[in-house]
C-alpha cells in the first residue's frame, strides 16, 4: 500500500505484537499439551509446551513483521500493468518478490559482525519494540503498578488514535492540512500557493493526520529518531519549500517555468509527455516518437530532488569516511580477533553484560546465509535468461554488487541516527548508464527491476540486522530469529502482491492519473517517478540526457555529495564544540531530495512535536521519557494501522463509500485553496 499513497505511516508491527501476546495467552491456556508427530520422521512438538515465553512473544512478532513489510517489485510489477498493459505472470512475480527478500536477508551477513553486538550503536527501532516486549513480559508475570499504567496508557492512545484519524482519512480531510493563509485569502493565487500543504510550499501548515507527521518516506519518526536528526531534516523541508520553492516560482530559478509542483515529464509547453508512445512493441527506443513530442523536460523541483538524491549517496560513502572509519575499524579488528580464537563467537570480543549473556548461543552458520543467496540468485538468473524481468543476465550481478557495497555504510548511519536512507535514483542512473548503448532491454520498466534489486538488497539486510538486534536484547537465538524472518517472507510475499493487486485493480485511475484523488493520497507518487526516471534513464540514456540543458548540472551533485562531508568535518575539527559533526549531510541531502509537489505538510507539526518529545523531554523529563516515549510510539503507528484496517473494512471492501461533502470535506478544496494551480 505505501508504494501508492503519498504519505503513509509503515505497518505497524506493534500491532501484531500486542495481539500476539493477548493471542499466546489465551492459546497457552486453552491448547492442549499433546505430543503431534512431524509426518515422515521421528519427531514430535508439543502443541502446548508451557507457559507463553517472551522468546515466543519475540520470534512471532519477528516472522509477522518480515511477512508485512514492503517489498520493492510491487513497483515496477505495478508499473508494467498500469502503463504498458503488461502483467507478470503471478507465479514469476511473486518468486520474484521472494528472491529480493531472500537476497537481503543473506547480505545481512556482510555487516552482522561489524554492526550487530557493537553497543554503540542502539538501533533505535529495536529500542523502542525492546521496551514494549520487556512491559509487556512484565506485565504477564509479576504486574507492577509501573507496567499496568504504562500498559493503560497504551490502550488508551491506540484507542484515541484509532478514532481519531477517521477525521482526517475520511470524515474530516481539512484536518490533514490546516492552510491558515488559505482562510484569509482563499482566492488569493500567492497566498494559496504559500500556504497550502496539498500542492503548494506548506509555510506554517499545520497537520493532525498522522500518515502526514509521521511520513515515514522522509526516514525520520518523531518518537524514534534522536533530535539532531529532525532538526536537519526540518533544515533540508526549509530550504527546499520555504527558499527554493518560491525562487522557481517567482524568481526565476530554472530555465522552465512549467511543471513545478509535478514529477512527472512534460513536454516544452508544460503539457504531459505522452512516455508511453516512446517504447516500441519490441521494447525499443521509437526515435520517430520522441522527434515529433520533442525533448522531455522536467520541472525544476523534481530536477533538484534528483540532484539531491545523486548527493546523498555519495554523501553516505563519504561521511562514513571522515566521522565512522575508527568505529568500523575497530569492530572489524575485533571480528579478526575472534577469527584467531576458534570456537568463540563474536561475542567473546565485547565484555558487557548482554554479549556475555547471548555468548551461550552459537551463532547462524555462515552457509546458511550462502544457501539463501545460492537459491533466490538461481531463481532470479533463470527469470532472467527466460527475458520474464525486462533486464540483460549481467545487470543483475552489477545490482547484486551495488546492492552489497552499500550494506555497511547505510547500516551504520541507521543504526546511529535511525534514518534509512533512500537510494533508488543512483541505481536507475547506473542501470540507464549501462543499457544506453544496447537495442534491446530498453523497457523502462527494466530500471525499476535493477533498483528493486540493488535496493531491497540493502533494505531487507537493515531488517534483518533490526530484528536480530531485537534477539539480541531480548536474549533469543539468532538461529532461531533466522528461521523466523526466512519463514515469514515466505508466507508474507504471496500476501504483499495480492494487496497489490487489489490496489491497482480499485485505484486505478488515480494511479495512471487520469482521476485526480481530492485527498492528494492515492497519486501513485513513487510510480510516477520511477515511470519518469525509467524514461530518462533507459530510453533517452544519461549521455543523451545531460547533454540537453536543463540537466546539465546534475551531475555536479557527486562532487557535492563527496566534498560536503569533507567540509563538515573540518569545520568539526576547528570547533568541536560546535557539534558540527551532527550535521549529517546524507540526512540533509535526503531531506531535500524528497518530493514535496503533491504534499508539503506534516513538516513543521512534527518538527514542533519532534521539539516536545526528542528534545524537551527527553532533557528536562528524561525519566517520564523513558517511560513513555517508545510505548506512545507503539501506540500512535499501532492505532494509526488499525484505523485504516477499520476504514478499508467499513467503507472499501465491498463497496466503496464516499464520504458527503460538507465545509470539513469541501468538494472544490479540501484546505479552501481555491485558486491554487
Amino acid at each position: 500500500m505505501n508504494s501508492f499513497r503519498t504519505t503513509y505511516a509503515p505497518y505497524s508491527v506493534f500491532f501484531v505484537q500486542i495481539a500476539s501476546n493477548y493471542v499466546g495467552l489465551w492459546l497457552a491456556r486453552v491448547l492442549p499439551s499433546r505430543q503431534v508427530r512431524i509426518p515422515f520422521t521421528n519427531q514430535f512438538f508439543s502443541l502446548n509446551p508451557g507457559p507463553w515465553s517472551v522468546k515466543e512473544h519475540v520470534l512471532i512478532t519477528v516472522t509477522a513483521a518480515s511477512g508485512a513489510t514492503g517489498n520493492l517489485a510491487t513497483g515496477p510489477i505495478a508499473l508494467g500493468d498500469l502503463y504498458f498493459n503488461t502483467r507478470v505472470h503471478p507465479a514469476a512475480a511473486i518468486f520474484f518478490m521472494w528472491s529480493i527478500d531472500a537476497i537481503g536477508y543473506a547480505f545481512a551477513a556482510i555487516a552482522r559482525q561489524v554492526l550487530l553486538y557493537e553497543p554503540a550503536y542502539p538501533w533505535f527501532q529495536a529500542l523502542c519494540q525492546t521496551a514494549l516486549f520487556e512491559t509487556q513480559s512484565k506485565q504477564n508475570k509479576n504486574p507492577t503498578p509501573t507496567a499496568r499504567k504504562q500498559m493503560r496508557v497504551f490502550w488508551l492512545v491506540l484507542v484515541g488514535i484509532t478514532l481519531w484519524q477517521f477525521l482526517p482519512e475520511y470524515v474530516f480531510p481539512m484536518t490533514s492540512s490546516l492552510a491558515f493563509l488559505c482562510w484569509v485569502a482563499p482566492h488569493n493565487p500567492v497566498a494559496n500557493f504559500i500556504g497550502s500543504g496539498l500542492g503548494g510550499m506548506g509555510f506554517l501548515n499545520l497537520s493532525f493526520d498522522w500518515a502526514n507527521i509521521s511520513n515515514y518516506l522522509a526516514g525520520v519518526p518523531l518518537f524514534l529518531s534522536p533530535w539532531w536528526s529532525q532538526v536537519v531534516l526540518f533544515a533540508s523541508f526549509v530550504m527546499s519549500c520555504w527558499i527554493l520553492l518560491p525562487a522557481a516560482k517567482w524568481g526565476g530559478l530554472g530555465n522552465y517555468p512549467h511543471c513545478l509542483m509535478t514529477n512527472r515529464a512534460c513536454t516544452a509547453d508544460g503539457d504531459r509527455y505522452p512516455v508511453t508512445d516512446l517504447v516500441t512493441p519490441q521494447n525499443t527506443f521509437n526515435q520517430t516518437a520522441y522527434e515529433e513530442n520533442g525533448p522531455l523536460y522536467l520541472g525544476v523541483h523534481y530536477l533538484w530532488s534528483i540532484f539531491f538524491d545523486y548527493a546523498s549517496y555519495v554523501s553516505a560513502y563519504s561521511w562514513i569516511a571522515f566521522f565512522g572509519a575508527g568505529q568500523i575499524k575497530e569492530a572489524f579488528q575485533k571480528f579478526r580477533a575472534r577469527r584467531k580464537n576458534r570456537g568463540q563467537g563474536i561475542n567473546h570480543q565485547y565484555t558487557d553484560r548482554l554479549n556475555v549473556l547471548m555468548r551461550s548461543y552459537p551463532e547462524v552458520p555462515l552457509w546458511w546465509y550462502v544457501a539463501l543467496f545460492l537459491s533466490a540468485f538461481v531463481t532470479i538468473m533463470t527469470m532472467v535468461g527466460l527475458d520474464i524481468m525486462f533486464i540483460p543476465w549481467w545487470t543483475f550481478l552489477v545490482a547484486l554488487a551495488t546492492g552489497a557495497a552499500v550494506v555497511v555504510p547505510l547500516g551504520w548511519l541507521y543504526a546511529m541516527s535511525n534514518y534509512q536512507l533512500p537510494i533508488g535514483t543512483f541505481n536507475e542512473l547506473l542501470y540507464g548508464t549501462m543499457v544506453q548503448n544496447l537495442k534491446t532491454n530498453r523497457n523502462p520498466i527494466g530500471a525499476s527491476i535493477y533498483g528493486s534489486i540493488a535496493g531491497d538488497a540493502w533494505y531487507r539486510a537493515q531488517y534483518m540486522l533490526q530484528d536480530q538486534k531485537i534477539g539480541h536484547y531480548m536474549h533469543v537465538p539468532q538461529r532461531a530469529i533466522f528461521f523466523s524472518q526466512v519463514f515469514g517472507i515466505t508466507m508474507g510475499v504471496p500476501i504483499n502482491y495480492a494487496a497489490m493487486r487489489w490496489i491497482v485493480d480499485t485505484k486505478r485511475d488515480y494511479l495512471n492519473g487520469s482521476v485526480v484523488d481530492a485527498a492528494h493520497i492515492w497519486t501513485g507518487q513513487s510510480l510516477t517517478s520511477s515511470l519518469t526516471m525509467g524514461v530518462q534513464y533507459v530510453l533517452l540514456g544519461p549521455t543523451r540526457l545531460f547533454q540537453q540543458e536543463q540537466f546539465r548540472p546534475l551531475p555536479y551533485a557527486f562532487l557535492v555529495g563527496a566534498g560536503a562531508p569533507a567540509f563538515i568535518y573540518l569545520l568539526h575539527r576547528l570547533f568541536p564544540r560546535a557539534k558540527f559533526n551532527l550535521w549529517n549531510t546524507t540526512i540533509f541531502f535526503s531531506g531535500a531530495s524528497i518530493f514535496y509537489g503533491n504534499v508539503s505538510t506534516g513538516y513543521f507539526s512534527r518538527f514542533v512535536g519532534g521539539f516536545v518529545v526528542m528534545f524537551w523531554a527527553y532533557r528536562y523529563r528524561y525519566q517520564l521519557w523513558a517511560k513513555y516515549n517508545f510505548i506512545l510510539a507503539a501506540a500512535f503507528d499501532a492505532g494509526f494501522n488499525l484505523n485504516m484496517l477499520l476504514i478499508f473494512l467499513c467503507f472499501g471492501s465491498a463497496r466503496v463509500i464516499g464520504m458527503p461533502n460538507w465545509w470539513g470535506n469541501d468538494a472544490g478544496n479540501v484546505e479552501k485553496c481555491y485558486a491554487l494551480e
